[in-house]
């Protein structure tokens, strides 16, 4: 391999440190710490908890992959119009082989992950050189993707999908004779990865640049945009037609997007958190978003025409998801994501134009900052340790199959935890017996109240601990 930093002098082989491969096995095997952890870490607990919820009654209730279930639905069916549920089909089809476990997500997404850094690395190599593809690609490694691509959360892996289907295609216009294998991968990772999250569709924007790329055969451009075509058309049926179908007939949804007019106002009041979003969330380095800048201002005065109009596409489709979300974007950091590894590519052409000593300083602290600001995601929480003995709690004292109350906040977490099925509300509702009694007569018969938020009901006390009071409603008796 061409020796990328010459200067660089180690202990160890510099051929392997100057090998991506190197340094995306390593992160992996870092990102292993905690691996087996239940989703009860410092953020993003209920999306976890909802992705598993989802993955087990695929396992439980019924595998067939259209109709995505939770647990919090109180007396509906708890099929939900949600994304398309792949990542958690990949969890189920483990746990089908191997019995349920929390965990399965983070490996599944830390493999896929990983695959996304690598072809994103081998798709930056295709239009910039070696030291500018292998700094992207760290970069990206210690960016938001570091903590996220070990969640059980499906953001990295669409993304990752994406980019894998667009290094496929980028090589079927490349290859001498029409490649059926290209064709084909192009197509399912694209489509896959959009279905799973919309939001990828960003990177995916670009393509729209397609009819302008000189040097390829007119066939091949109609081809490749024939089934780039073929995956809109996937991800369209799926949330504008499935989802509202979904909704209709079951009456229970995951998003609410907004018209731009709303979301942008929705935006305004959170202005700052949105641009904290940028200029740390997405890379968790502010040197890191300062290399992005000066690689901004370096490439919109070095690169052709034909870069700068596919970097403004997908700046312009991520700003119209971003204006689509409207307040979610602001005060959640991971839908950051789908823009991220062109923030990463961005500092790396930053970089580039350092010296090389000064390069290899700069992705160092890169990382650093990168790493350390992120690392405490690793662990579970002391005081979040309780909720993982819930589900044996409730299997002492809550019958099969009954429905039971909540005060989880109406997060799916604590639902998820007691592997129960039935309503999980704000605690003030856990103090209006009226609304209790409106519970009751839907079919709930138990209530677990966690102690956080305690409150004593005038029904049979079944368990009483330091944290739970698990109870069987008036009507159970």
């Amino acid at each position: 391999m061409t020796n990328i930093y010459p200067s660089m002098r180690f202990g160890l082989n510099t051929s392997l440190l100057r090998d991506i491969r190197f340094w995306i096995a390593l992160f992996f095997v870092v990102r292993l710490v905690g691996i087996a952890n239940a989703p009860l870490e410092t953020g993003h607990n209920w999306r976890q908890s909802l992705t598993c919820m989802i993955s087990r009654n695929f396992l439980e209730i019924d595998n067939n992959i259209l109709y995505p279930r939770i647990d919090m639905a109180g007396e509906k069916t708890g099929i939900i119009g949600s994304e398309f549920p792949f990542f958690n089909y990949l969890i189920y089809l483990l746990a089908e082989v191997f019995g349920y476990e929390h965990w399965y997500g983070r490996l599944v997404n830390l493999l896929v992950s990983s695959l996304g850094i690598w072809h994103f690395y081998r798709i930056v190599l295709q239009f910039f050189n070696r030291e500018i593809a292998f700094n992207a690609a760290v970069v990206l490694l210690a960016s938001i993707w570091f903590a996220f691509s070990r969640k059980i959360m499906p953001d990295t892996f669409s993304v990752s999908l994406v980019i894998a289907g667009l290094f496929y295609g980028i090589e079927f216009l490349k290859c001498e004779k029409i490649n059926a294998k290209y064709a084909i991968l192009f197509t399912v990772l694209c489509s896959l990865g959009m279905l799973v999250k919309i939001p990828a569709l960003s990177l995916f924007s670009g393509l729209a640049a397609l009819p302008f790329i000189p040097n390829i055969e007119v066939k091949r451009k109609i081809l490749l945009g024939g089934l780039s075509t073929f995956c809109l058309a996937t991800v369209f049926t799926w949330y504008f037609v499935w989802v509202p179908h979904l909704l209709e007939t079951y009456r229970f949804q995951l998003y609410f997007p907004k018209s731009l007019s709303e979301g942008a106002a929705e935006i305004v009041p959170y202005m700052a958190l949105l641009a904290e979003k940028f200029y740390f969330a997405a890379l968790h380095s502010y040197l890191g978003f300062s290399f992005a800048l000066f690689g901004l201002f370096w490439f919109s005065r070095k690169e052709s025409k034909l870069y700068i109009t596919l970097l403004c596409l997908i700046i312009l489709v991520f700003g119209l998801f971003i204006l689509k979300t409207g307040s979610v974007f602001p005060l959640h950091n991971y839908y950051v994501i789908p823009f991220v590894p062109l923030m990463a590519l961005l500092a790396a052409y930053g970089l580039s134009k350092l010296k090389r000593n000064w390069q290899i300083a700069g992705l160092i602290l890169i990382c650093l900052e990168g790493i350390l600001n992120q690392q405490h995601d690793f662990f579970i929480r002391p005081e979040q340790v309780y909720k993982s003995h819930l589900e044996s709690l409730t299997k002492r004292t809550i019958e099969p199959g009954e429905k039971v109350i909540i005060n989880g906040e109406q997060s799916p977490q604590d639902i998820y935890f007691a592997h129960c099925r039935g309503w999980s509300i704000d605690p003030l509702q856990m103090q209006n017996p009226k609304y209790l009694d409106s519970l009751q007569q839907l079919g709930a018969r138990y209530a677990i109240i966690d102690r956080k938020h305690d409150i004593a009901l005038n029904d049979s006390l079944l368990y009483l601990d330091a944290h739970y009071r698990i109870y069987r409603l008036h009507s159970a008796l």
